[in-house]
This record gives C-alpha cells, sequence and structure tokens, in this order.
C-alpha cells in the first residue's frame, strides 16, 4: 500500500487525490496477509498529508470458545497524517513532530499504508470473536468440539452454593 505522494506535496493547501485499494497486508499475529479493498482519500495540509478511508478486510481470527479459525469481516475507516521527512523541492531533511509515534513519508517521498491499516484492523477485531452467536465450545473435560457433536462426558454437579440462584432464575423463566 505504497502511495507516491511527491507531486502531492508540491501542490498548494487543501489538494486532494483519491486512490482505490485493493491489497494484501500482513494483519495479526500469525503475519499472514489479507486482502483490503476501499478507497482513500489523501489532501495536502500545510504540514503533512491528511489520509482519510474506508477499508474492507476478512482476516482469520481464532473463536474465543472453539478455537476453530474462521473469516471475520471488519469495516476500517482510517484517519491519519502523514509528515514529509524530505522536503521535496530542496532534498533537504525536514524535522520529524514531537508526537509520539506519528506516521511518515519515507526520503523518496512514499507514503505506505500498511503499518496504518495493520493497526486499525487489530484494535478492530473483536477481543473476544466467536464464530456464531450460539457457539457451544469445547467440553471443560476432554475438549470435544460441541458444535460438531455432542460428548460423552459426565455432566458436572452443580456447585450448591449456586443452587438458590439457579432455582430463583428457573422460577423466572415459568413465569414468562
Amino acid at each position: 500500500m505504497r502511495i507516491n505522494v511527491s507531486e502531492l506535496l508540491k501542490e498548494p493547501v487543501g489538494s486532494l487525490r483519491r486512490y482505490q485499494i485493493n491489497e494484501a497486508v500482513e494483519i495479526g499475529e500469525n503475519k499472514q496477509s489479507y486482502p483490503v479493498m476501499g478507497e482513500v482519500e489523501l489532501m495536502r495540509t500545510d504540514r503533512s498529508i491528511l489520509v482519510k478511508g474506508t477499508l474492507q478486510t476478512e482476516p482469520a481470527i481464532t473463536c474465543s470458545r472453539c478455537l476453530i479459525s474462521f473469516t471475520c469481516p471488519l469495516n476500517l475507516r482510517l484517519e491519519e497524517e502523514y509528515f514529509p521527512t524530505v522536503d521535496v523541492a530542496t532534498g533537504a531533511a525536514l524535522p520529524v513532530p514531537d508526537e509520539l509515534n506519528c506516521f511518515t513519508i519515507d526520503e523518496h517521498h512514499i507514503l505506505d499504508l500498511s503499518e496504518a491499516v495493520r493497526q486499525y484492523a487489530l484494535v478492530a477485531t473483536p477481543m473476544k470473536p466467536l464464530c456464531s452467536e450460539d457457539c457451544a465450545g469445547l467440553c471443560s473435560t476432554c475438549g470435544c468440539n460441541l458444535n460438531l457433536k455432542q460428548c460423552d462426558c459426565p455432566s458436572q454437579p452443580m456447585d450448591p452454593r449456586w443452587l438458590k440462584l439457579t432455582e430463583l432464575v428457573n422460577g423466572q423463566k415459568g413465569k414468562e
């Protein structure tokens, strides 16, 4: 997701460019690449290039209940500022802002969206992803995937401390 912005850096403040994105980006812990599609708009500001866009991707993630891998559709609303490191007219080095972990445009005037997309995808990924809302998970005794088959393990006896609460909940269900 590398875009040459040398011409845009020469243009006046407020100049816009739109780009269609259809590339693969490494997302997640497994460092596997997934296709990312959408559109980004680059706007020249007085000190940088502002990138706004809407992107879609579907990385493979692991269900937190049954540990099966599944694709999770993500919609990313990207908005980041990229600062040039080299003056496009003179070639002189420019100071990088004091902002922590800001994105930069390299010395060849290439703006790379890959890291920003990766970060936005990680933030958009659910903390406790589920392959389906009614995922039954794994048996706590034998580890059998209860979505695929019912295991033969004996049911766990209920902790007697929960008995009154269970009776209360079951009594409420009968009244509905």
